[in-house]
């Protein structure tokens, strides 16, 4: 038995890997992201002109873990996308956030998609947390090309560890170096900002209504001093995408949820511009 990949015939027992990147990588390694970049002209100059995705935050709550975005996208000084998803589904107990050169972001949040699925089929199971931040380092050092070339993608990887009952984070330098974060992390262009949010506001075994509302604030914060980082749109009706994974699986907030609670975010900015401070603790 056959399967076509390019309009290749290839032999059905070559998927016996569990790993389908790997198979990518052994009978079409250009559809890899960067698996052509030695045929990519010198783009560094240019690189800074491509559509880029900005500020993504996660946090470690009661239940999980929370992952949370903007929806802006910059080329350059200029906005090229309001409403861009930077947030995505790997499987039922992971997600991941992108940061960096959107359109090969797309590529990887794709990729990694069908690399936990092909895993799933191939052993009857879930690739463990750490398993899939692993793989995950693994294509990411294989775009290291592209990123010597500026072409760089940063994800930012959460999910719910079932071995551990808890939310873990995993973010990665761009030559794929895993780093496994405790309590939160934010990545993209308005992250410092955003960490700034988060130390004061987090609290350890906060649940996951209060920790998707200190993820909004922290993203109003990112967007108030960093012009890359997109706010609450309220004439568009554009607003962040917030996500939880749990032991019941992922979840995304509905779109009246993130528009109510950003409604009151904004409405408290109102009378107190900086927002909310955290309480002084001996």
């Amino acid at each position: 038995m056959y399967v076509n990949l390019c309009g290749r015939r290839v032999p059905f027992q070559a998927l016996a890997s569990s790993s389908f990147a790997g198979f990518l990588s052994s009978y079409a390694p250009q559809l890899l992201p960067g698996g052509s970049w030695r045929d990519v002209p010198q783009v560094s100059g240019a690189a800074g002109a491509l559509p880029h995705a900005t500020t993504i935050v996660a946090l470690v709550c009661a239940e999980g873990v929370v992952l949370a975005s903007d929806r802006r996208a910059t080329a350059g000084n200029m906005i090229s996308k309001r409403d861009v998803e930077k947030v995505f589904r790997c499987d039922e107990f992971s997600a991941m956030g992108i940061a960096g050169t959107l359109a090969l972001g797309l590529e990887f949040a794709r990729l990694f998609q069908v690399e936990l699925e092909h895993y799933e089929k191939m052993e009857g199971r879930f690739l463990s947390l750490e398993g899939k931040a692993y793989r995950l380092a693994a294509m990411i050092r294989g775009n290291l090309g592209l990123a010597m070339q500026g072409l760089v993608v940063v994800p930012l990887l959460a999910g719910y560890d079932l071995d551990s009952g808890a939310g873990r984070i995993f973010s990665y330098d761009p030559a794929g170096g895993p780093s496994e974060e405790r309590r939160f992390y934010s990545i993209g262009s308005g992250s410092v900002f955003a960490q700034g949010a988060l130390k004061k506001l987090y609290a350890d075994d906060m649940p996951a209504i209060d920790a998707g509302l200190c993820a909004l604030q922290a993203l109003y914060d990112a967007a108030d001093d960093d012009s890359a980082t997109g706010g609450p749109d309220m004439t568009r009706r554009i607003f962040p995408v917030v996500t939880t994974v749990t032991g019941d699986g992922f979840r995304r907030w509905p779109e009246a949820q993130v528009a109510e609670a950003v409604q009151q975010i904004v409405a408290g900015r109102m009378d107190s511009p900086d927002g909310p401070t955290a309480a002084m603790r001996a």
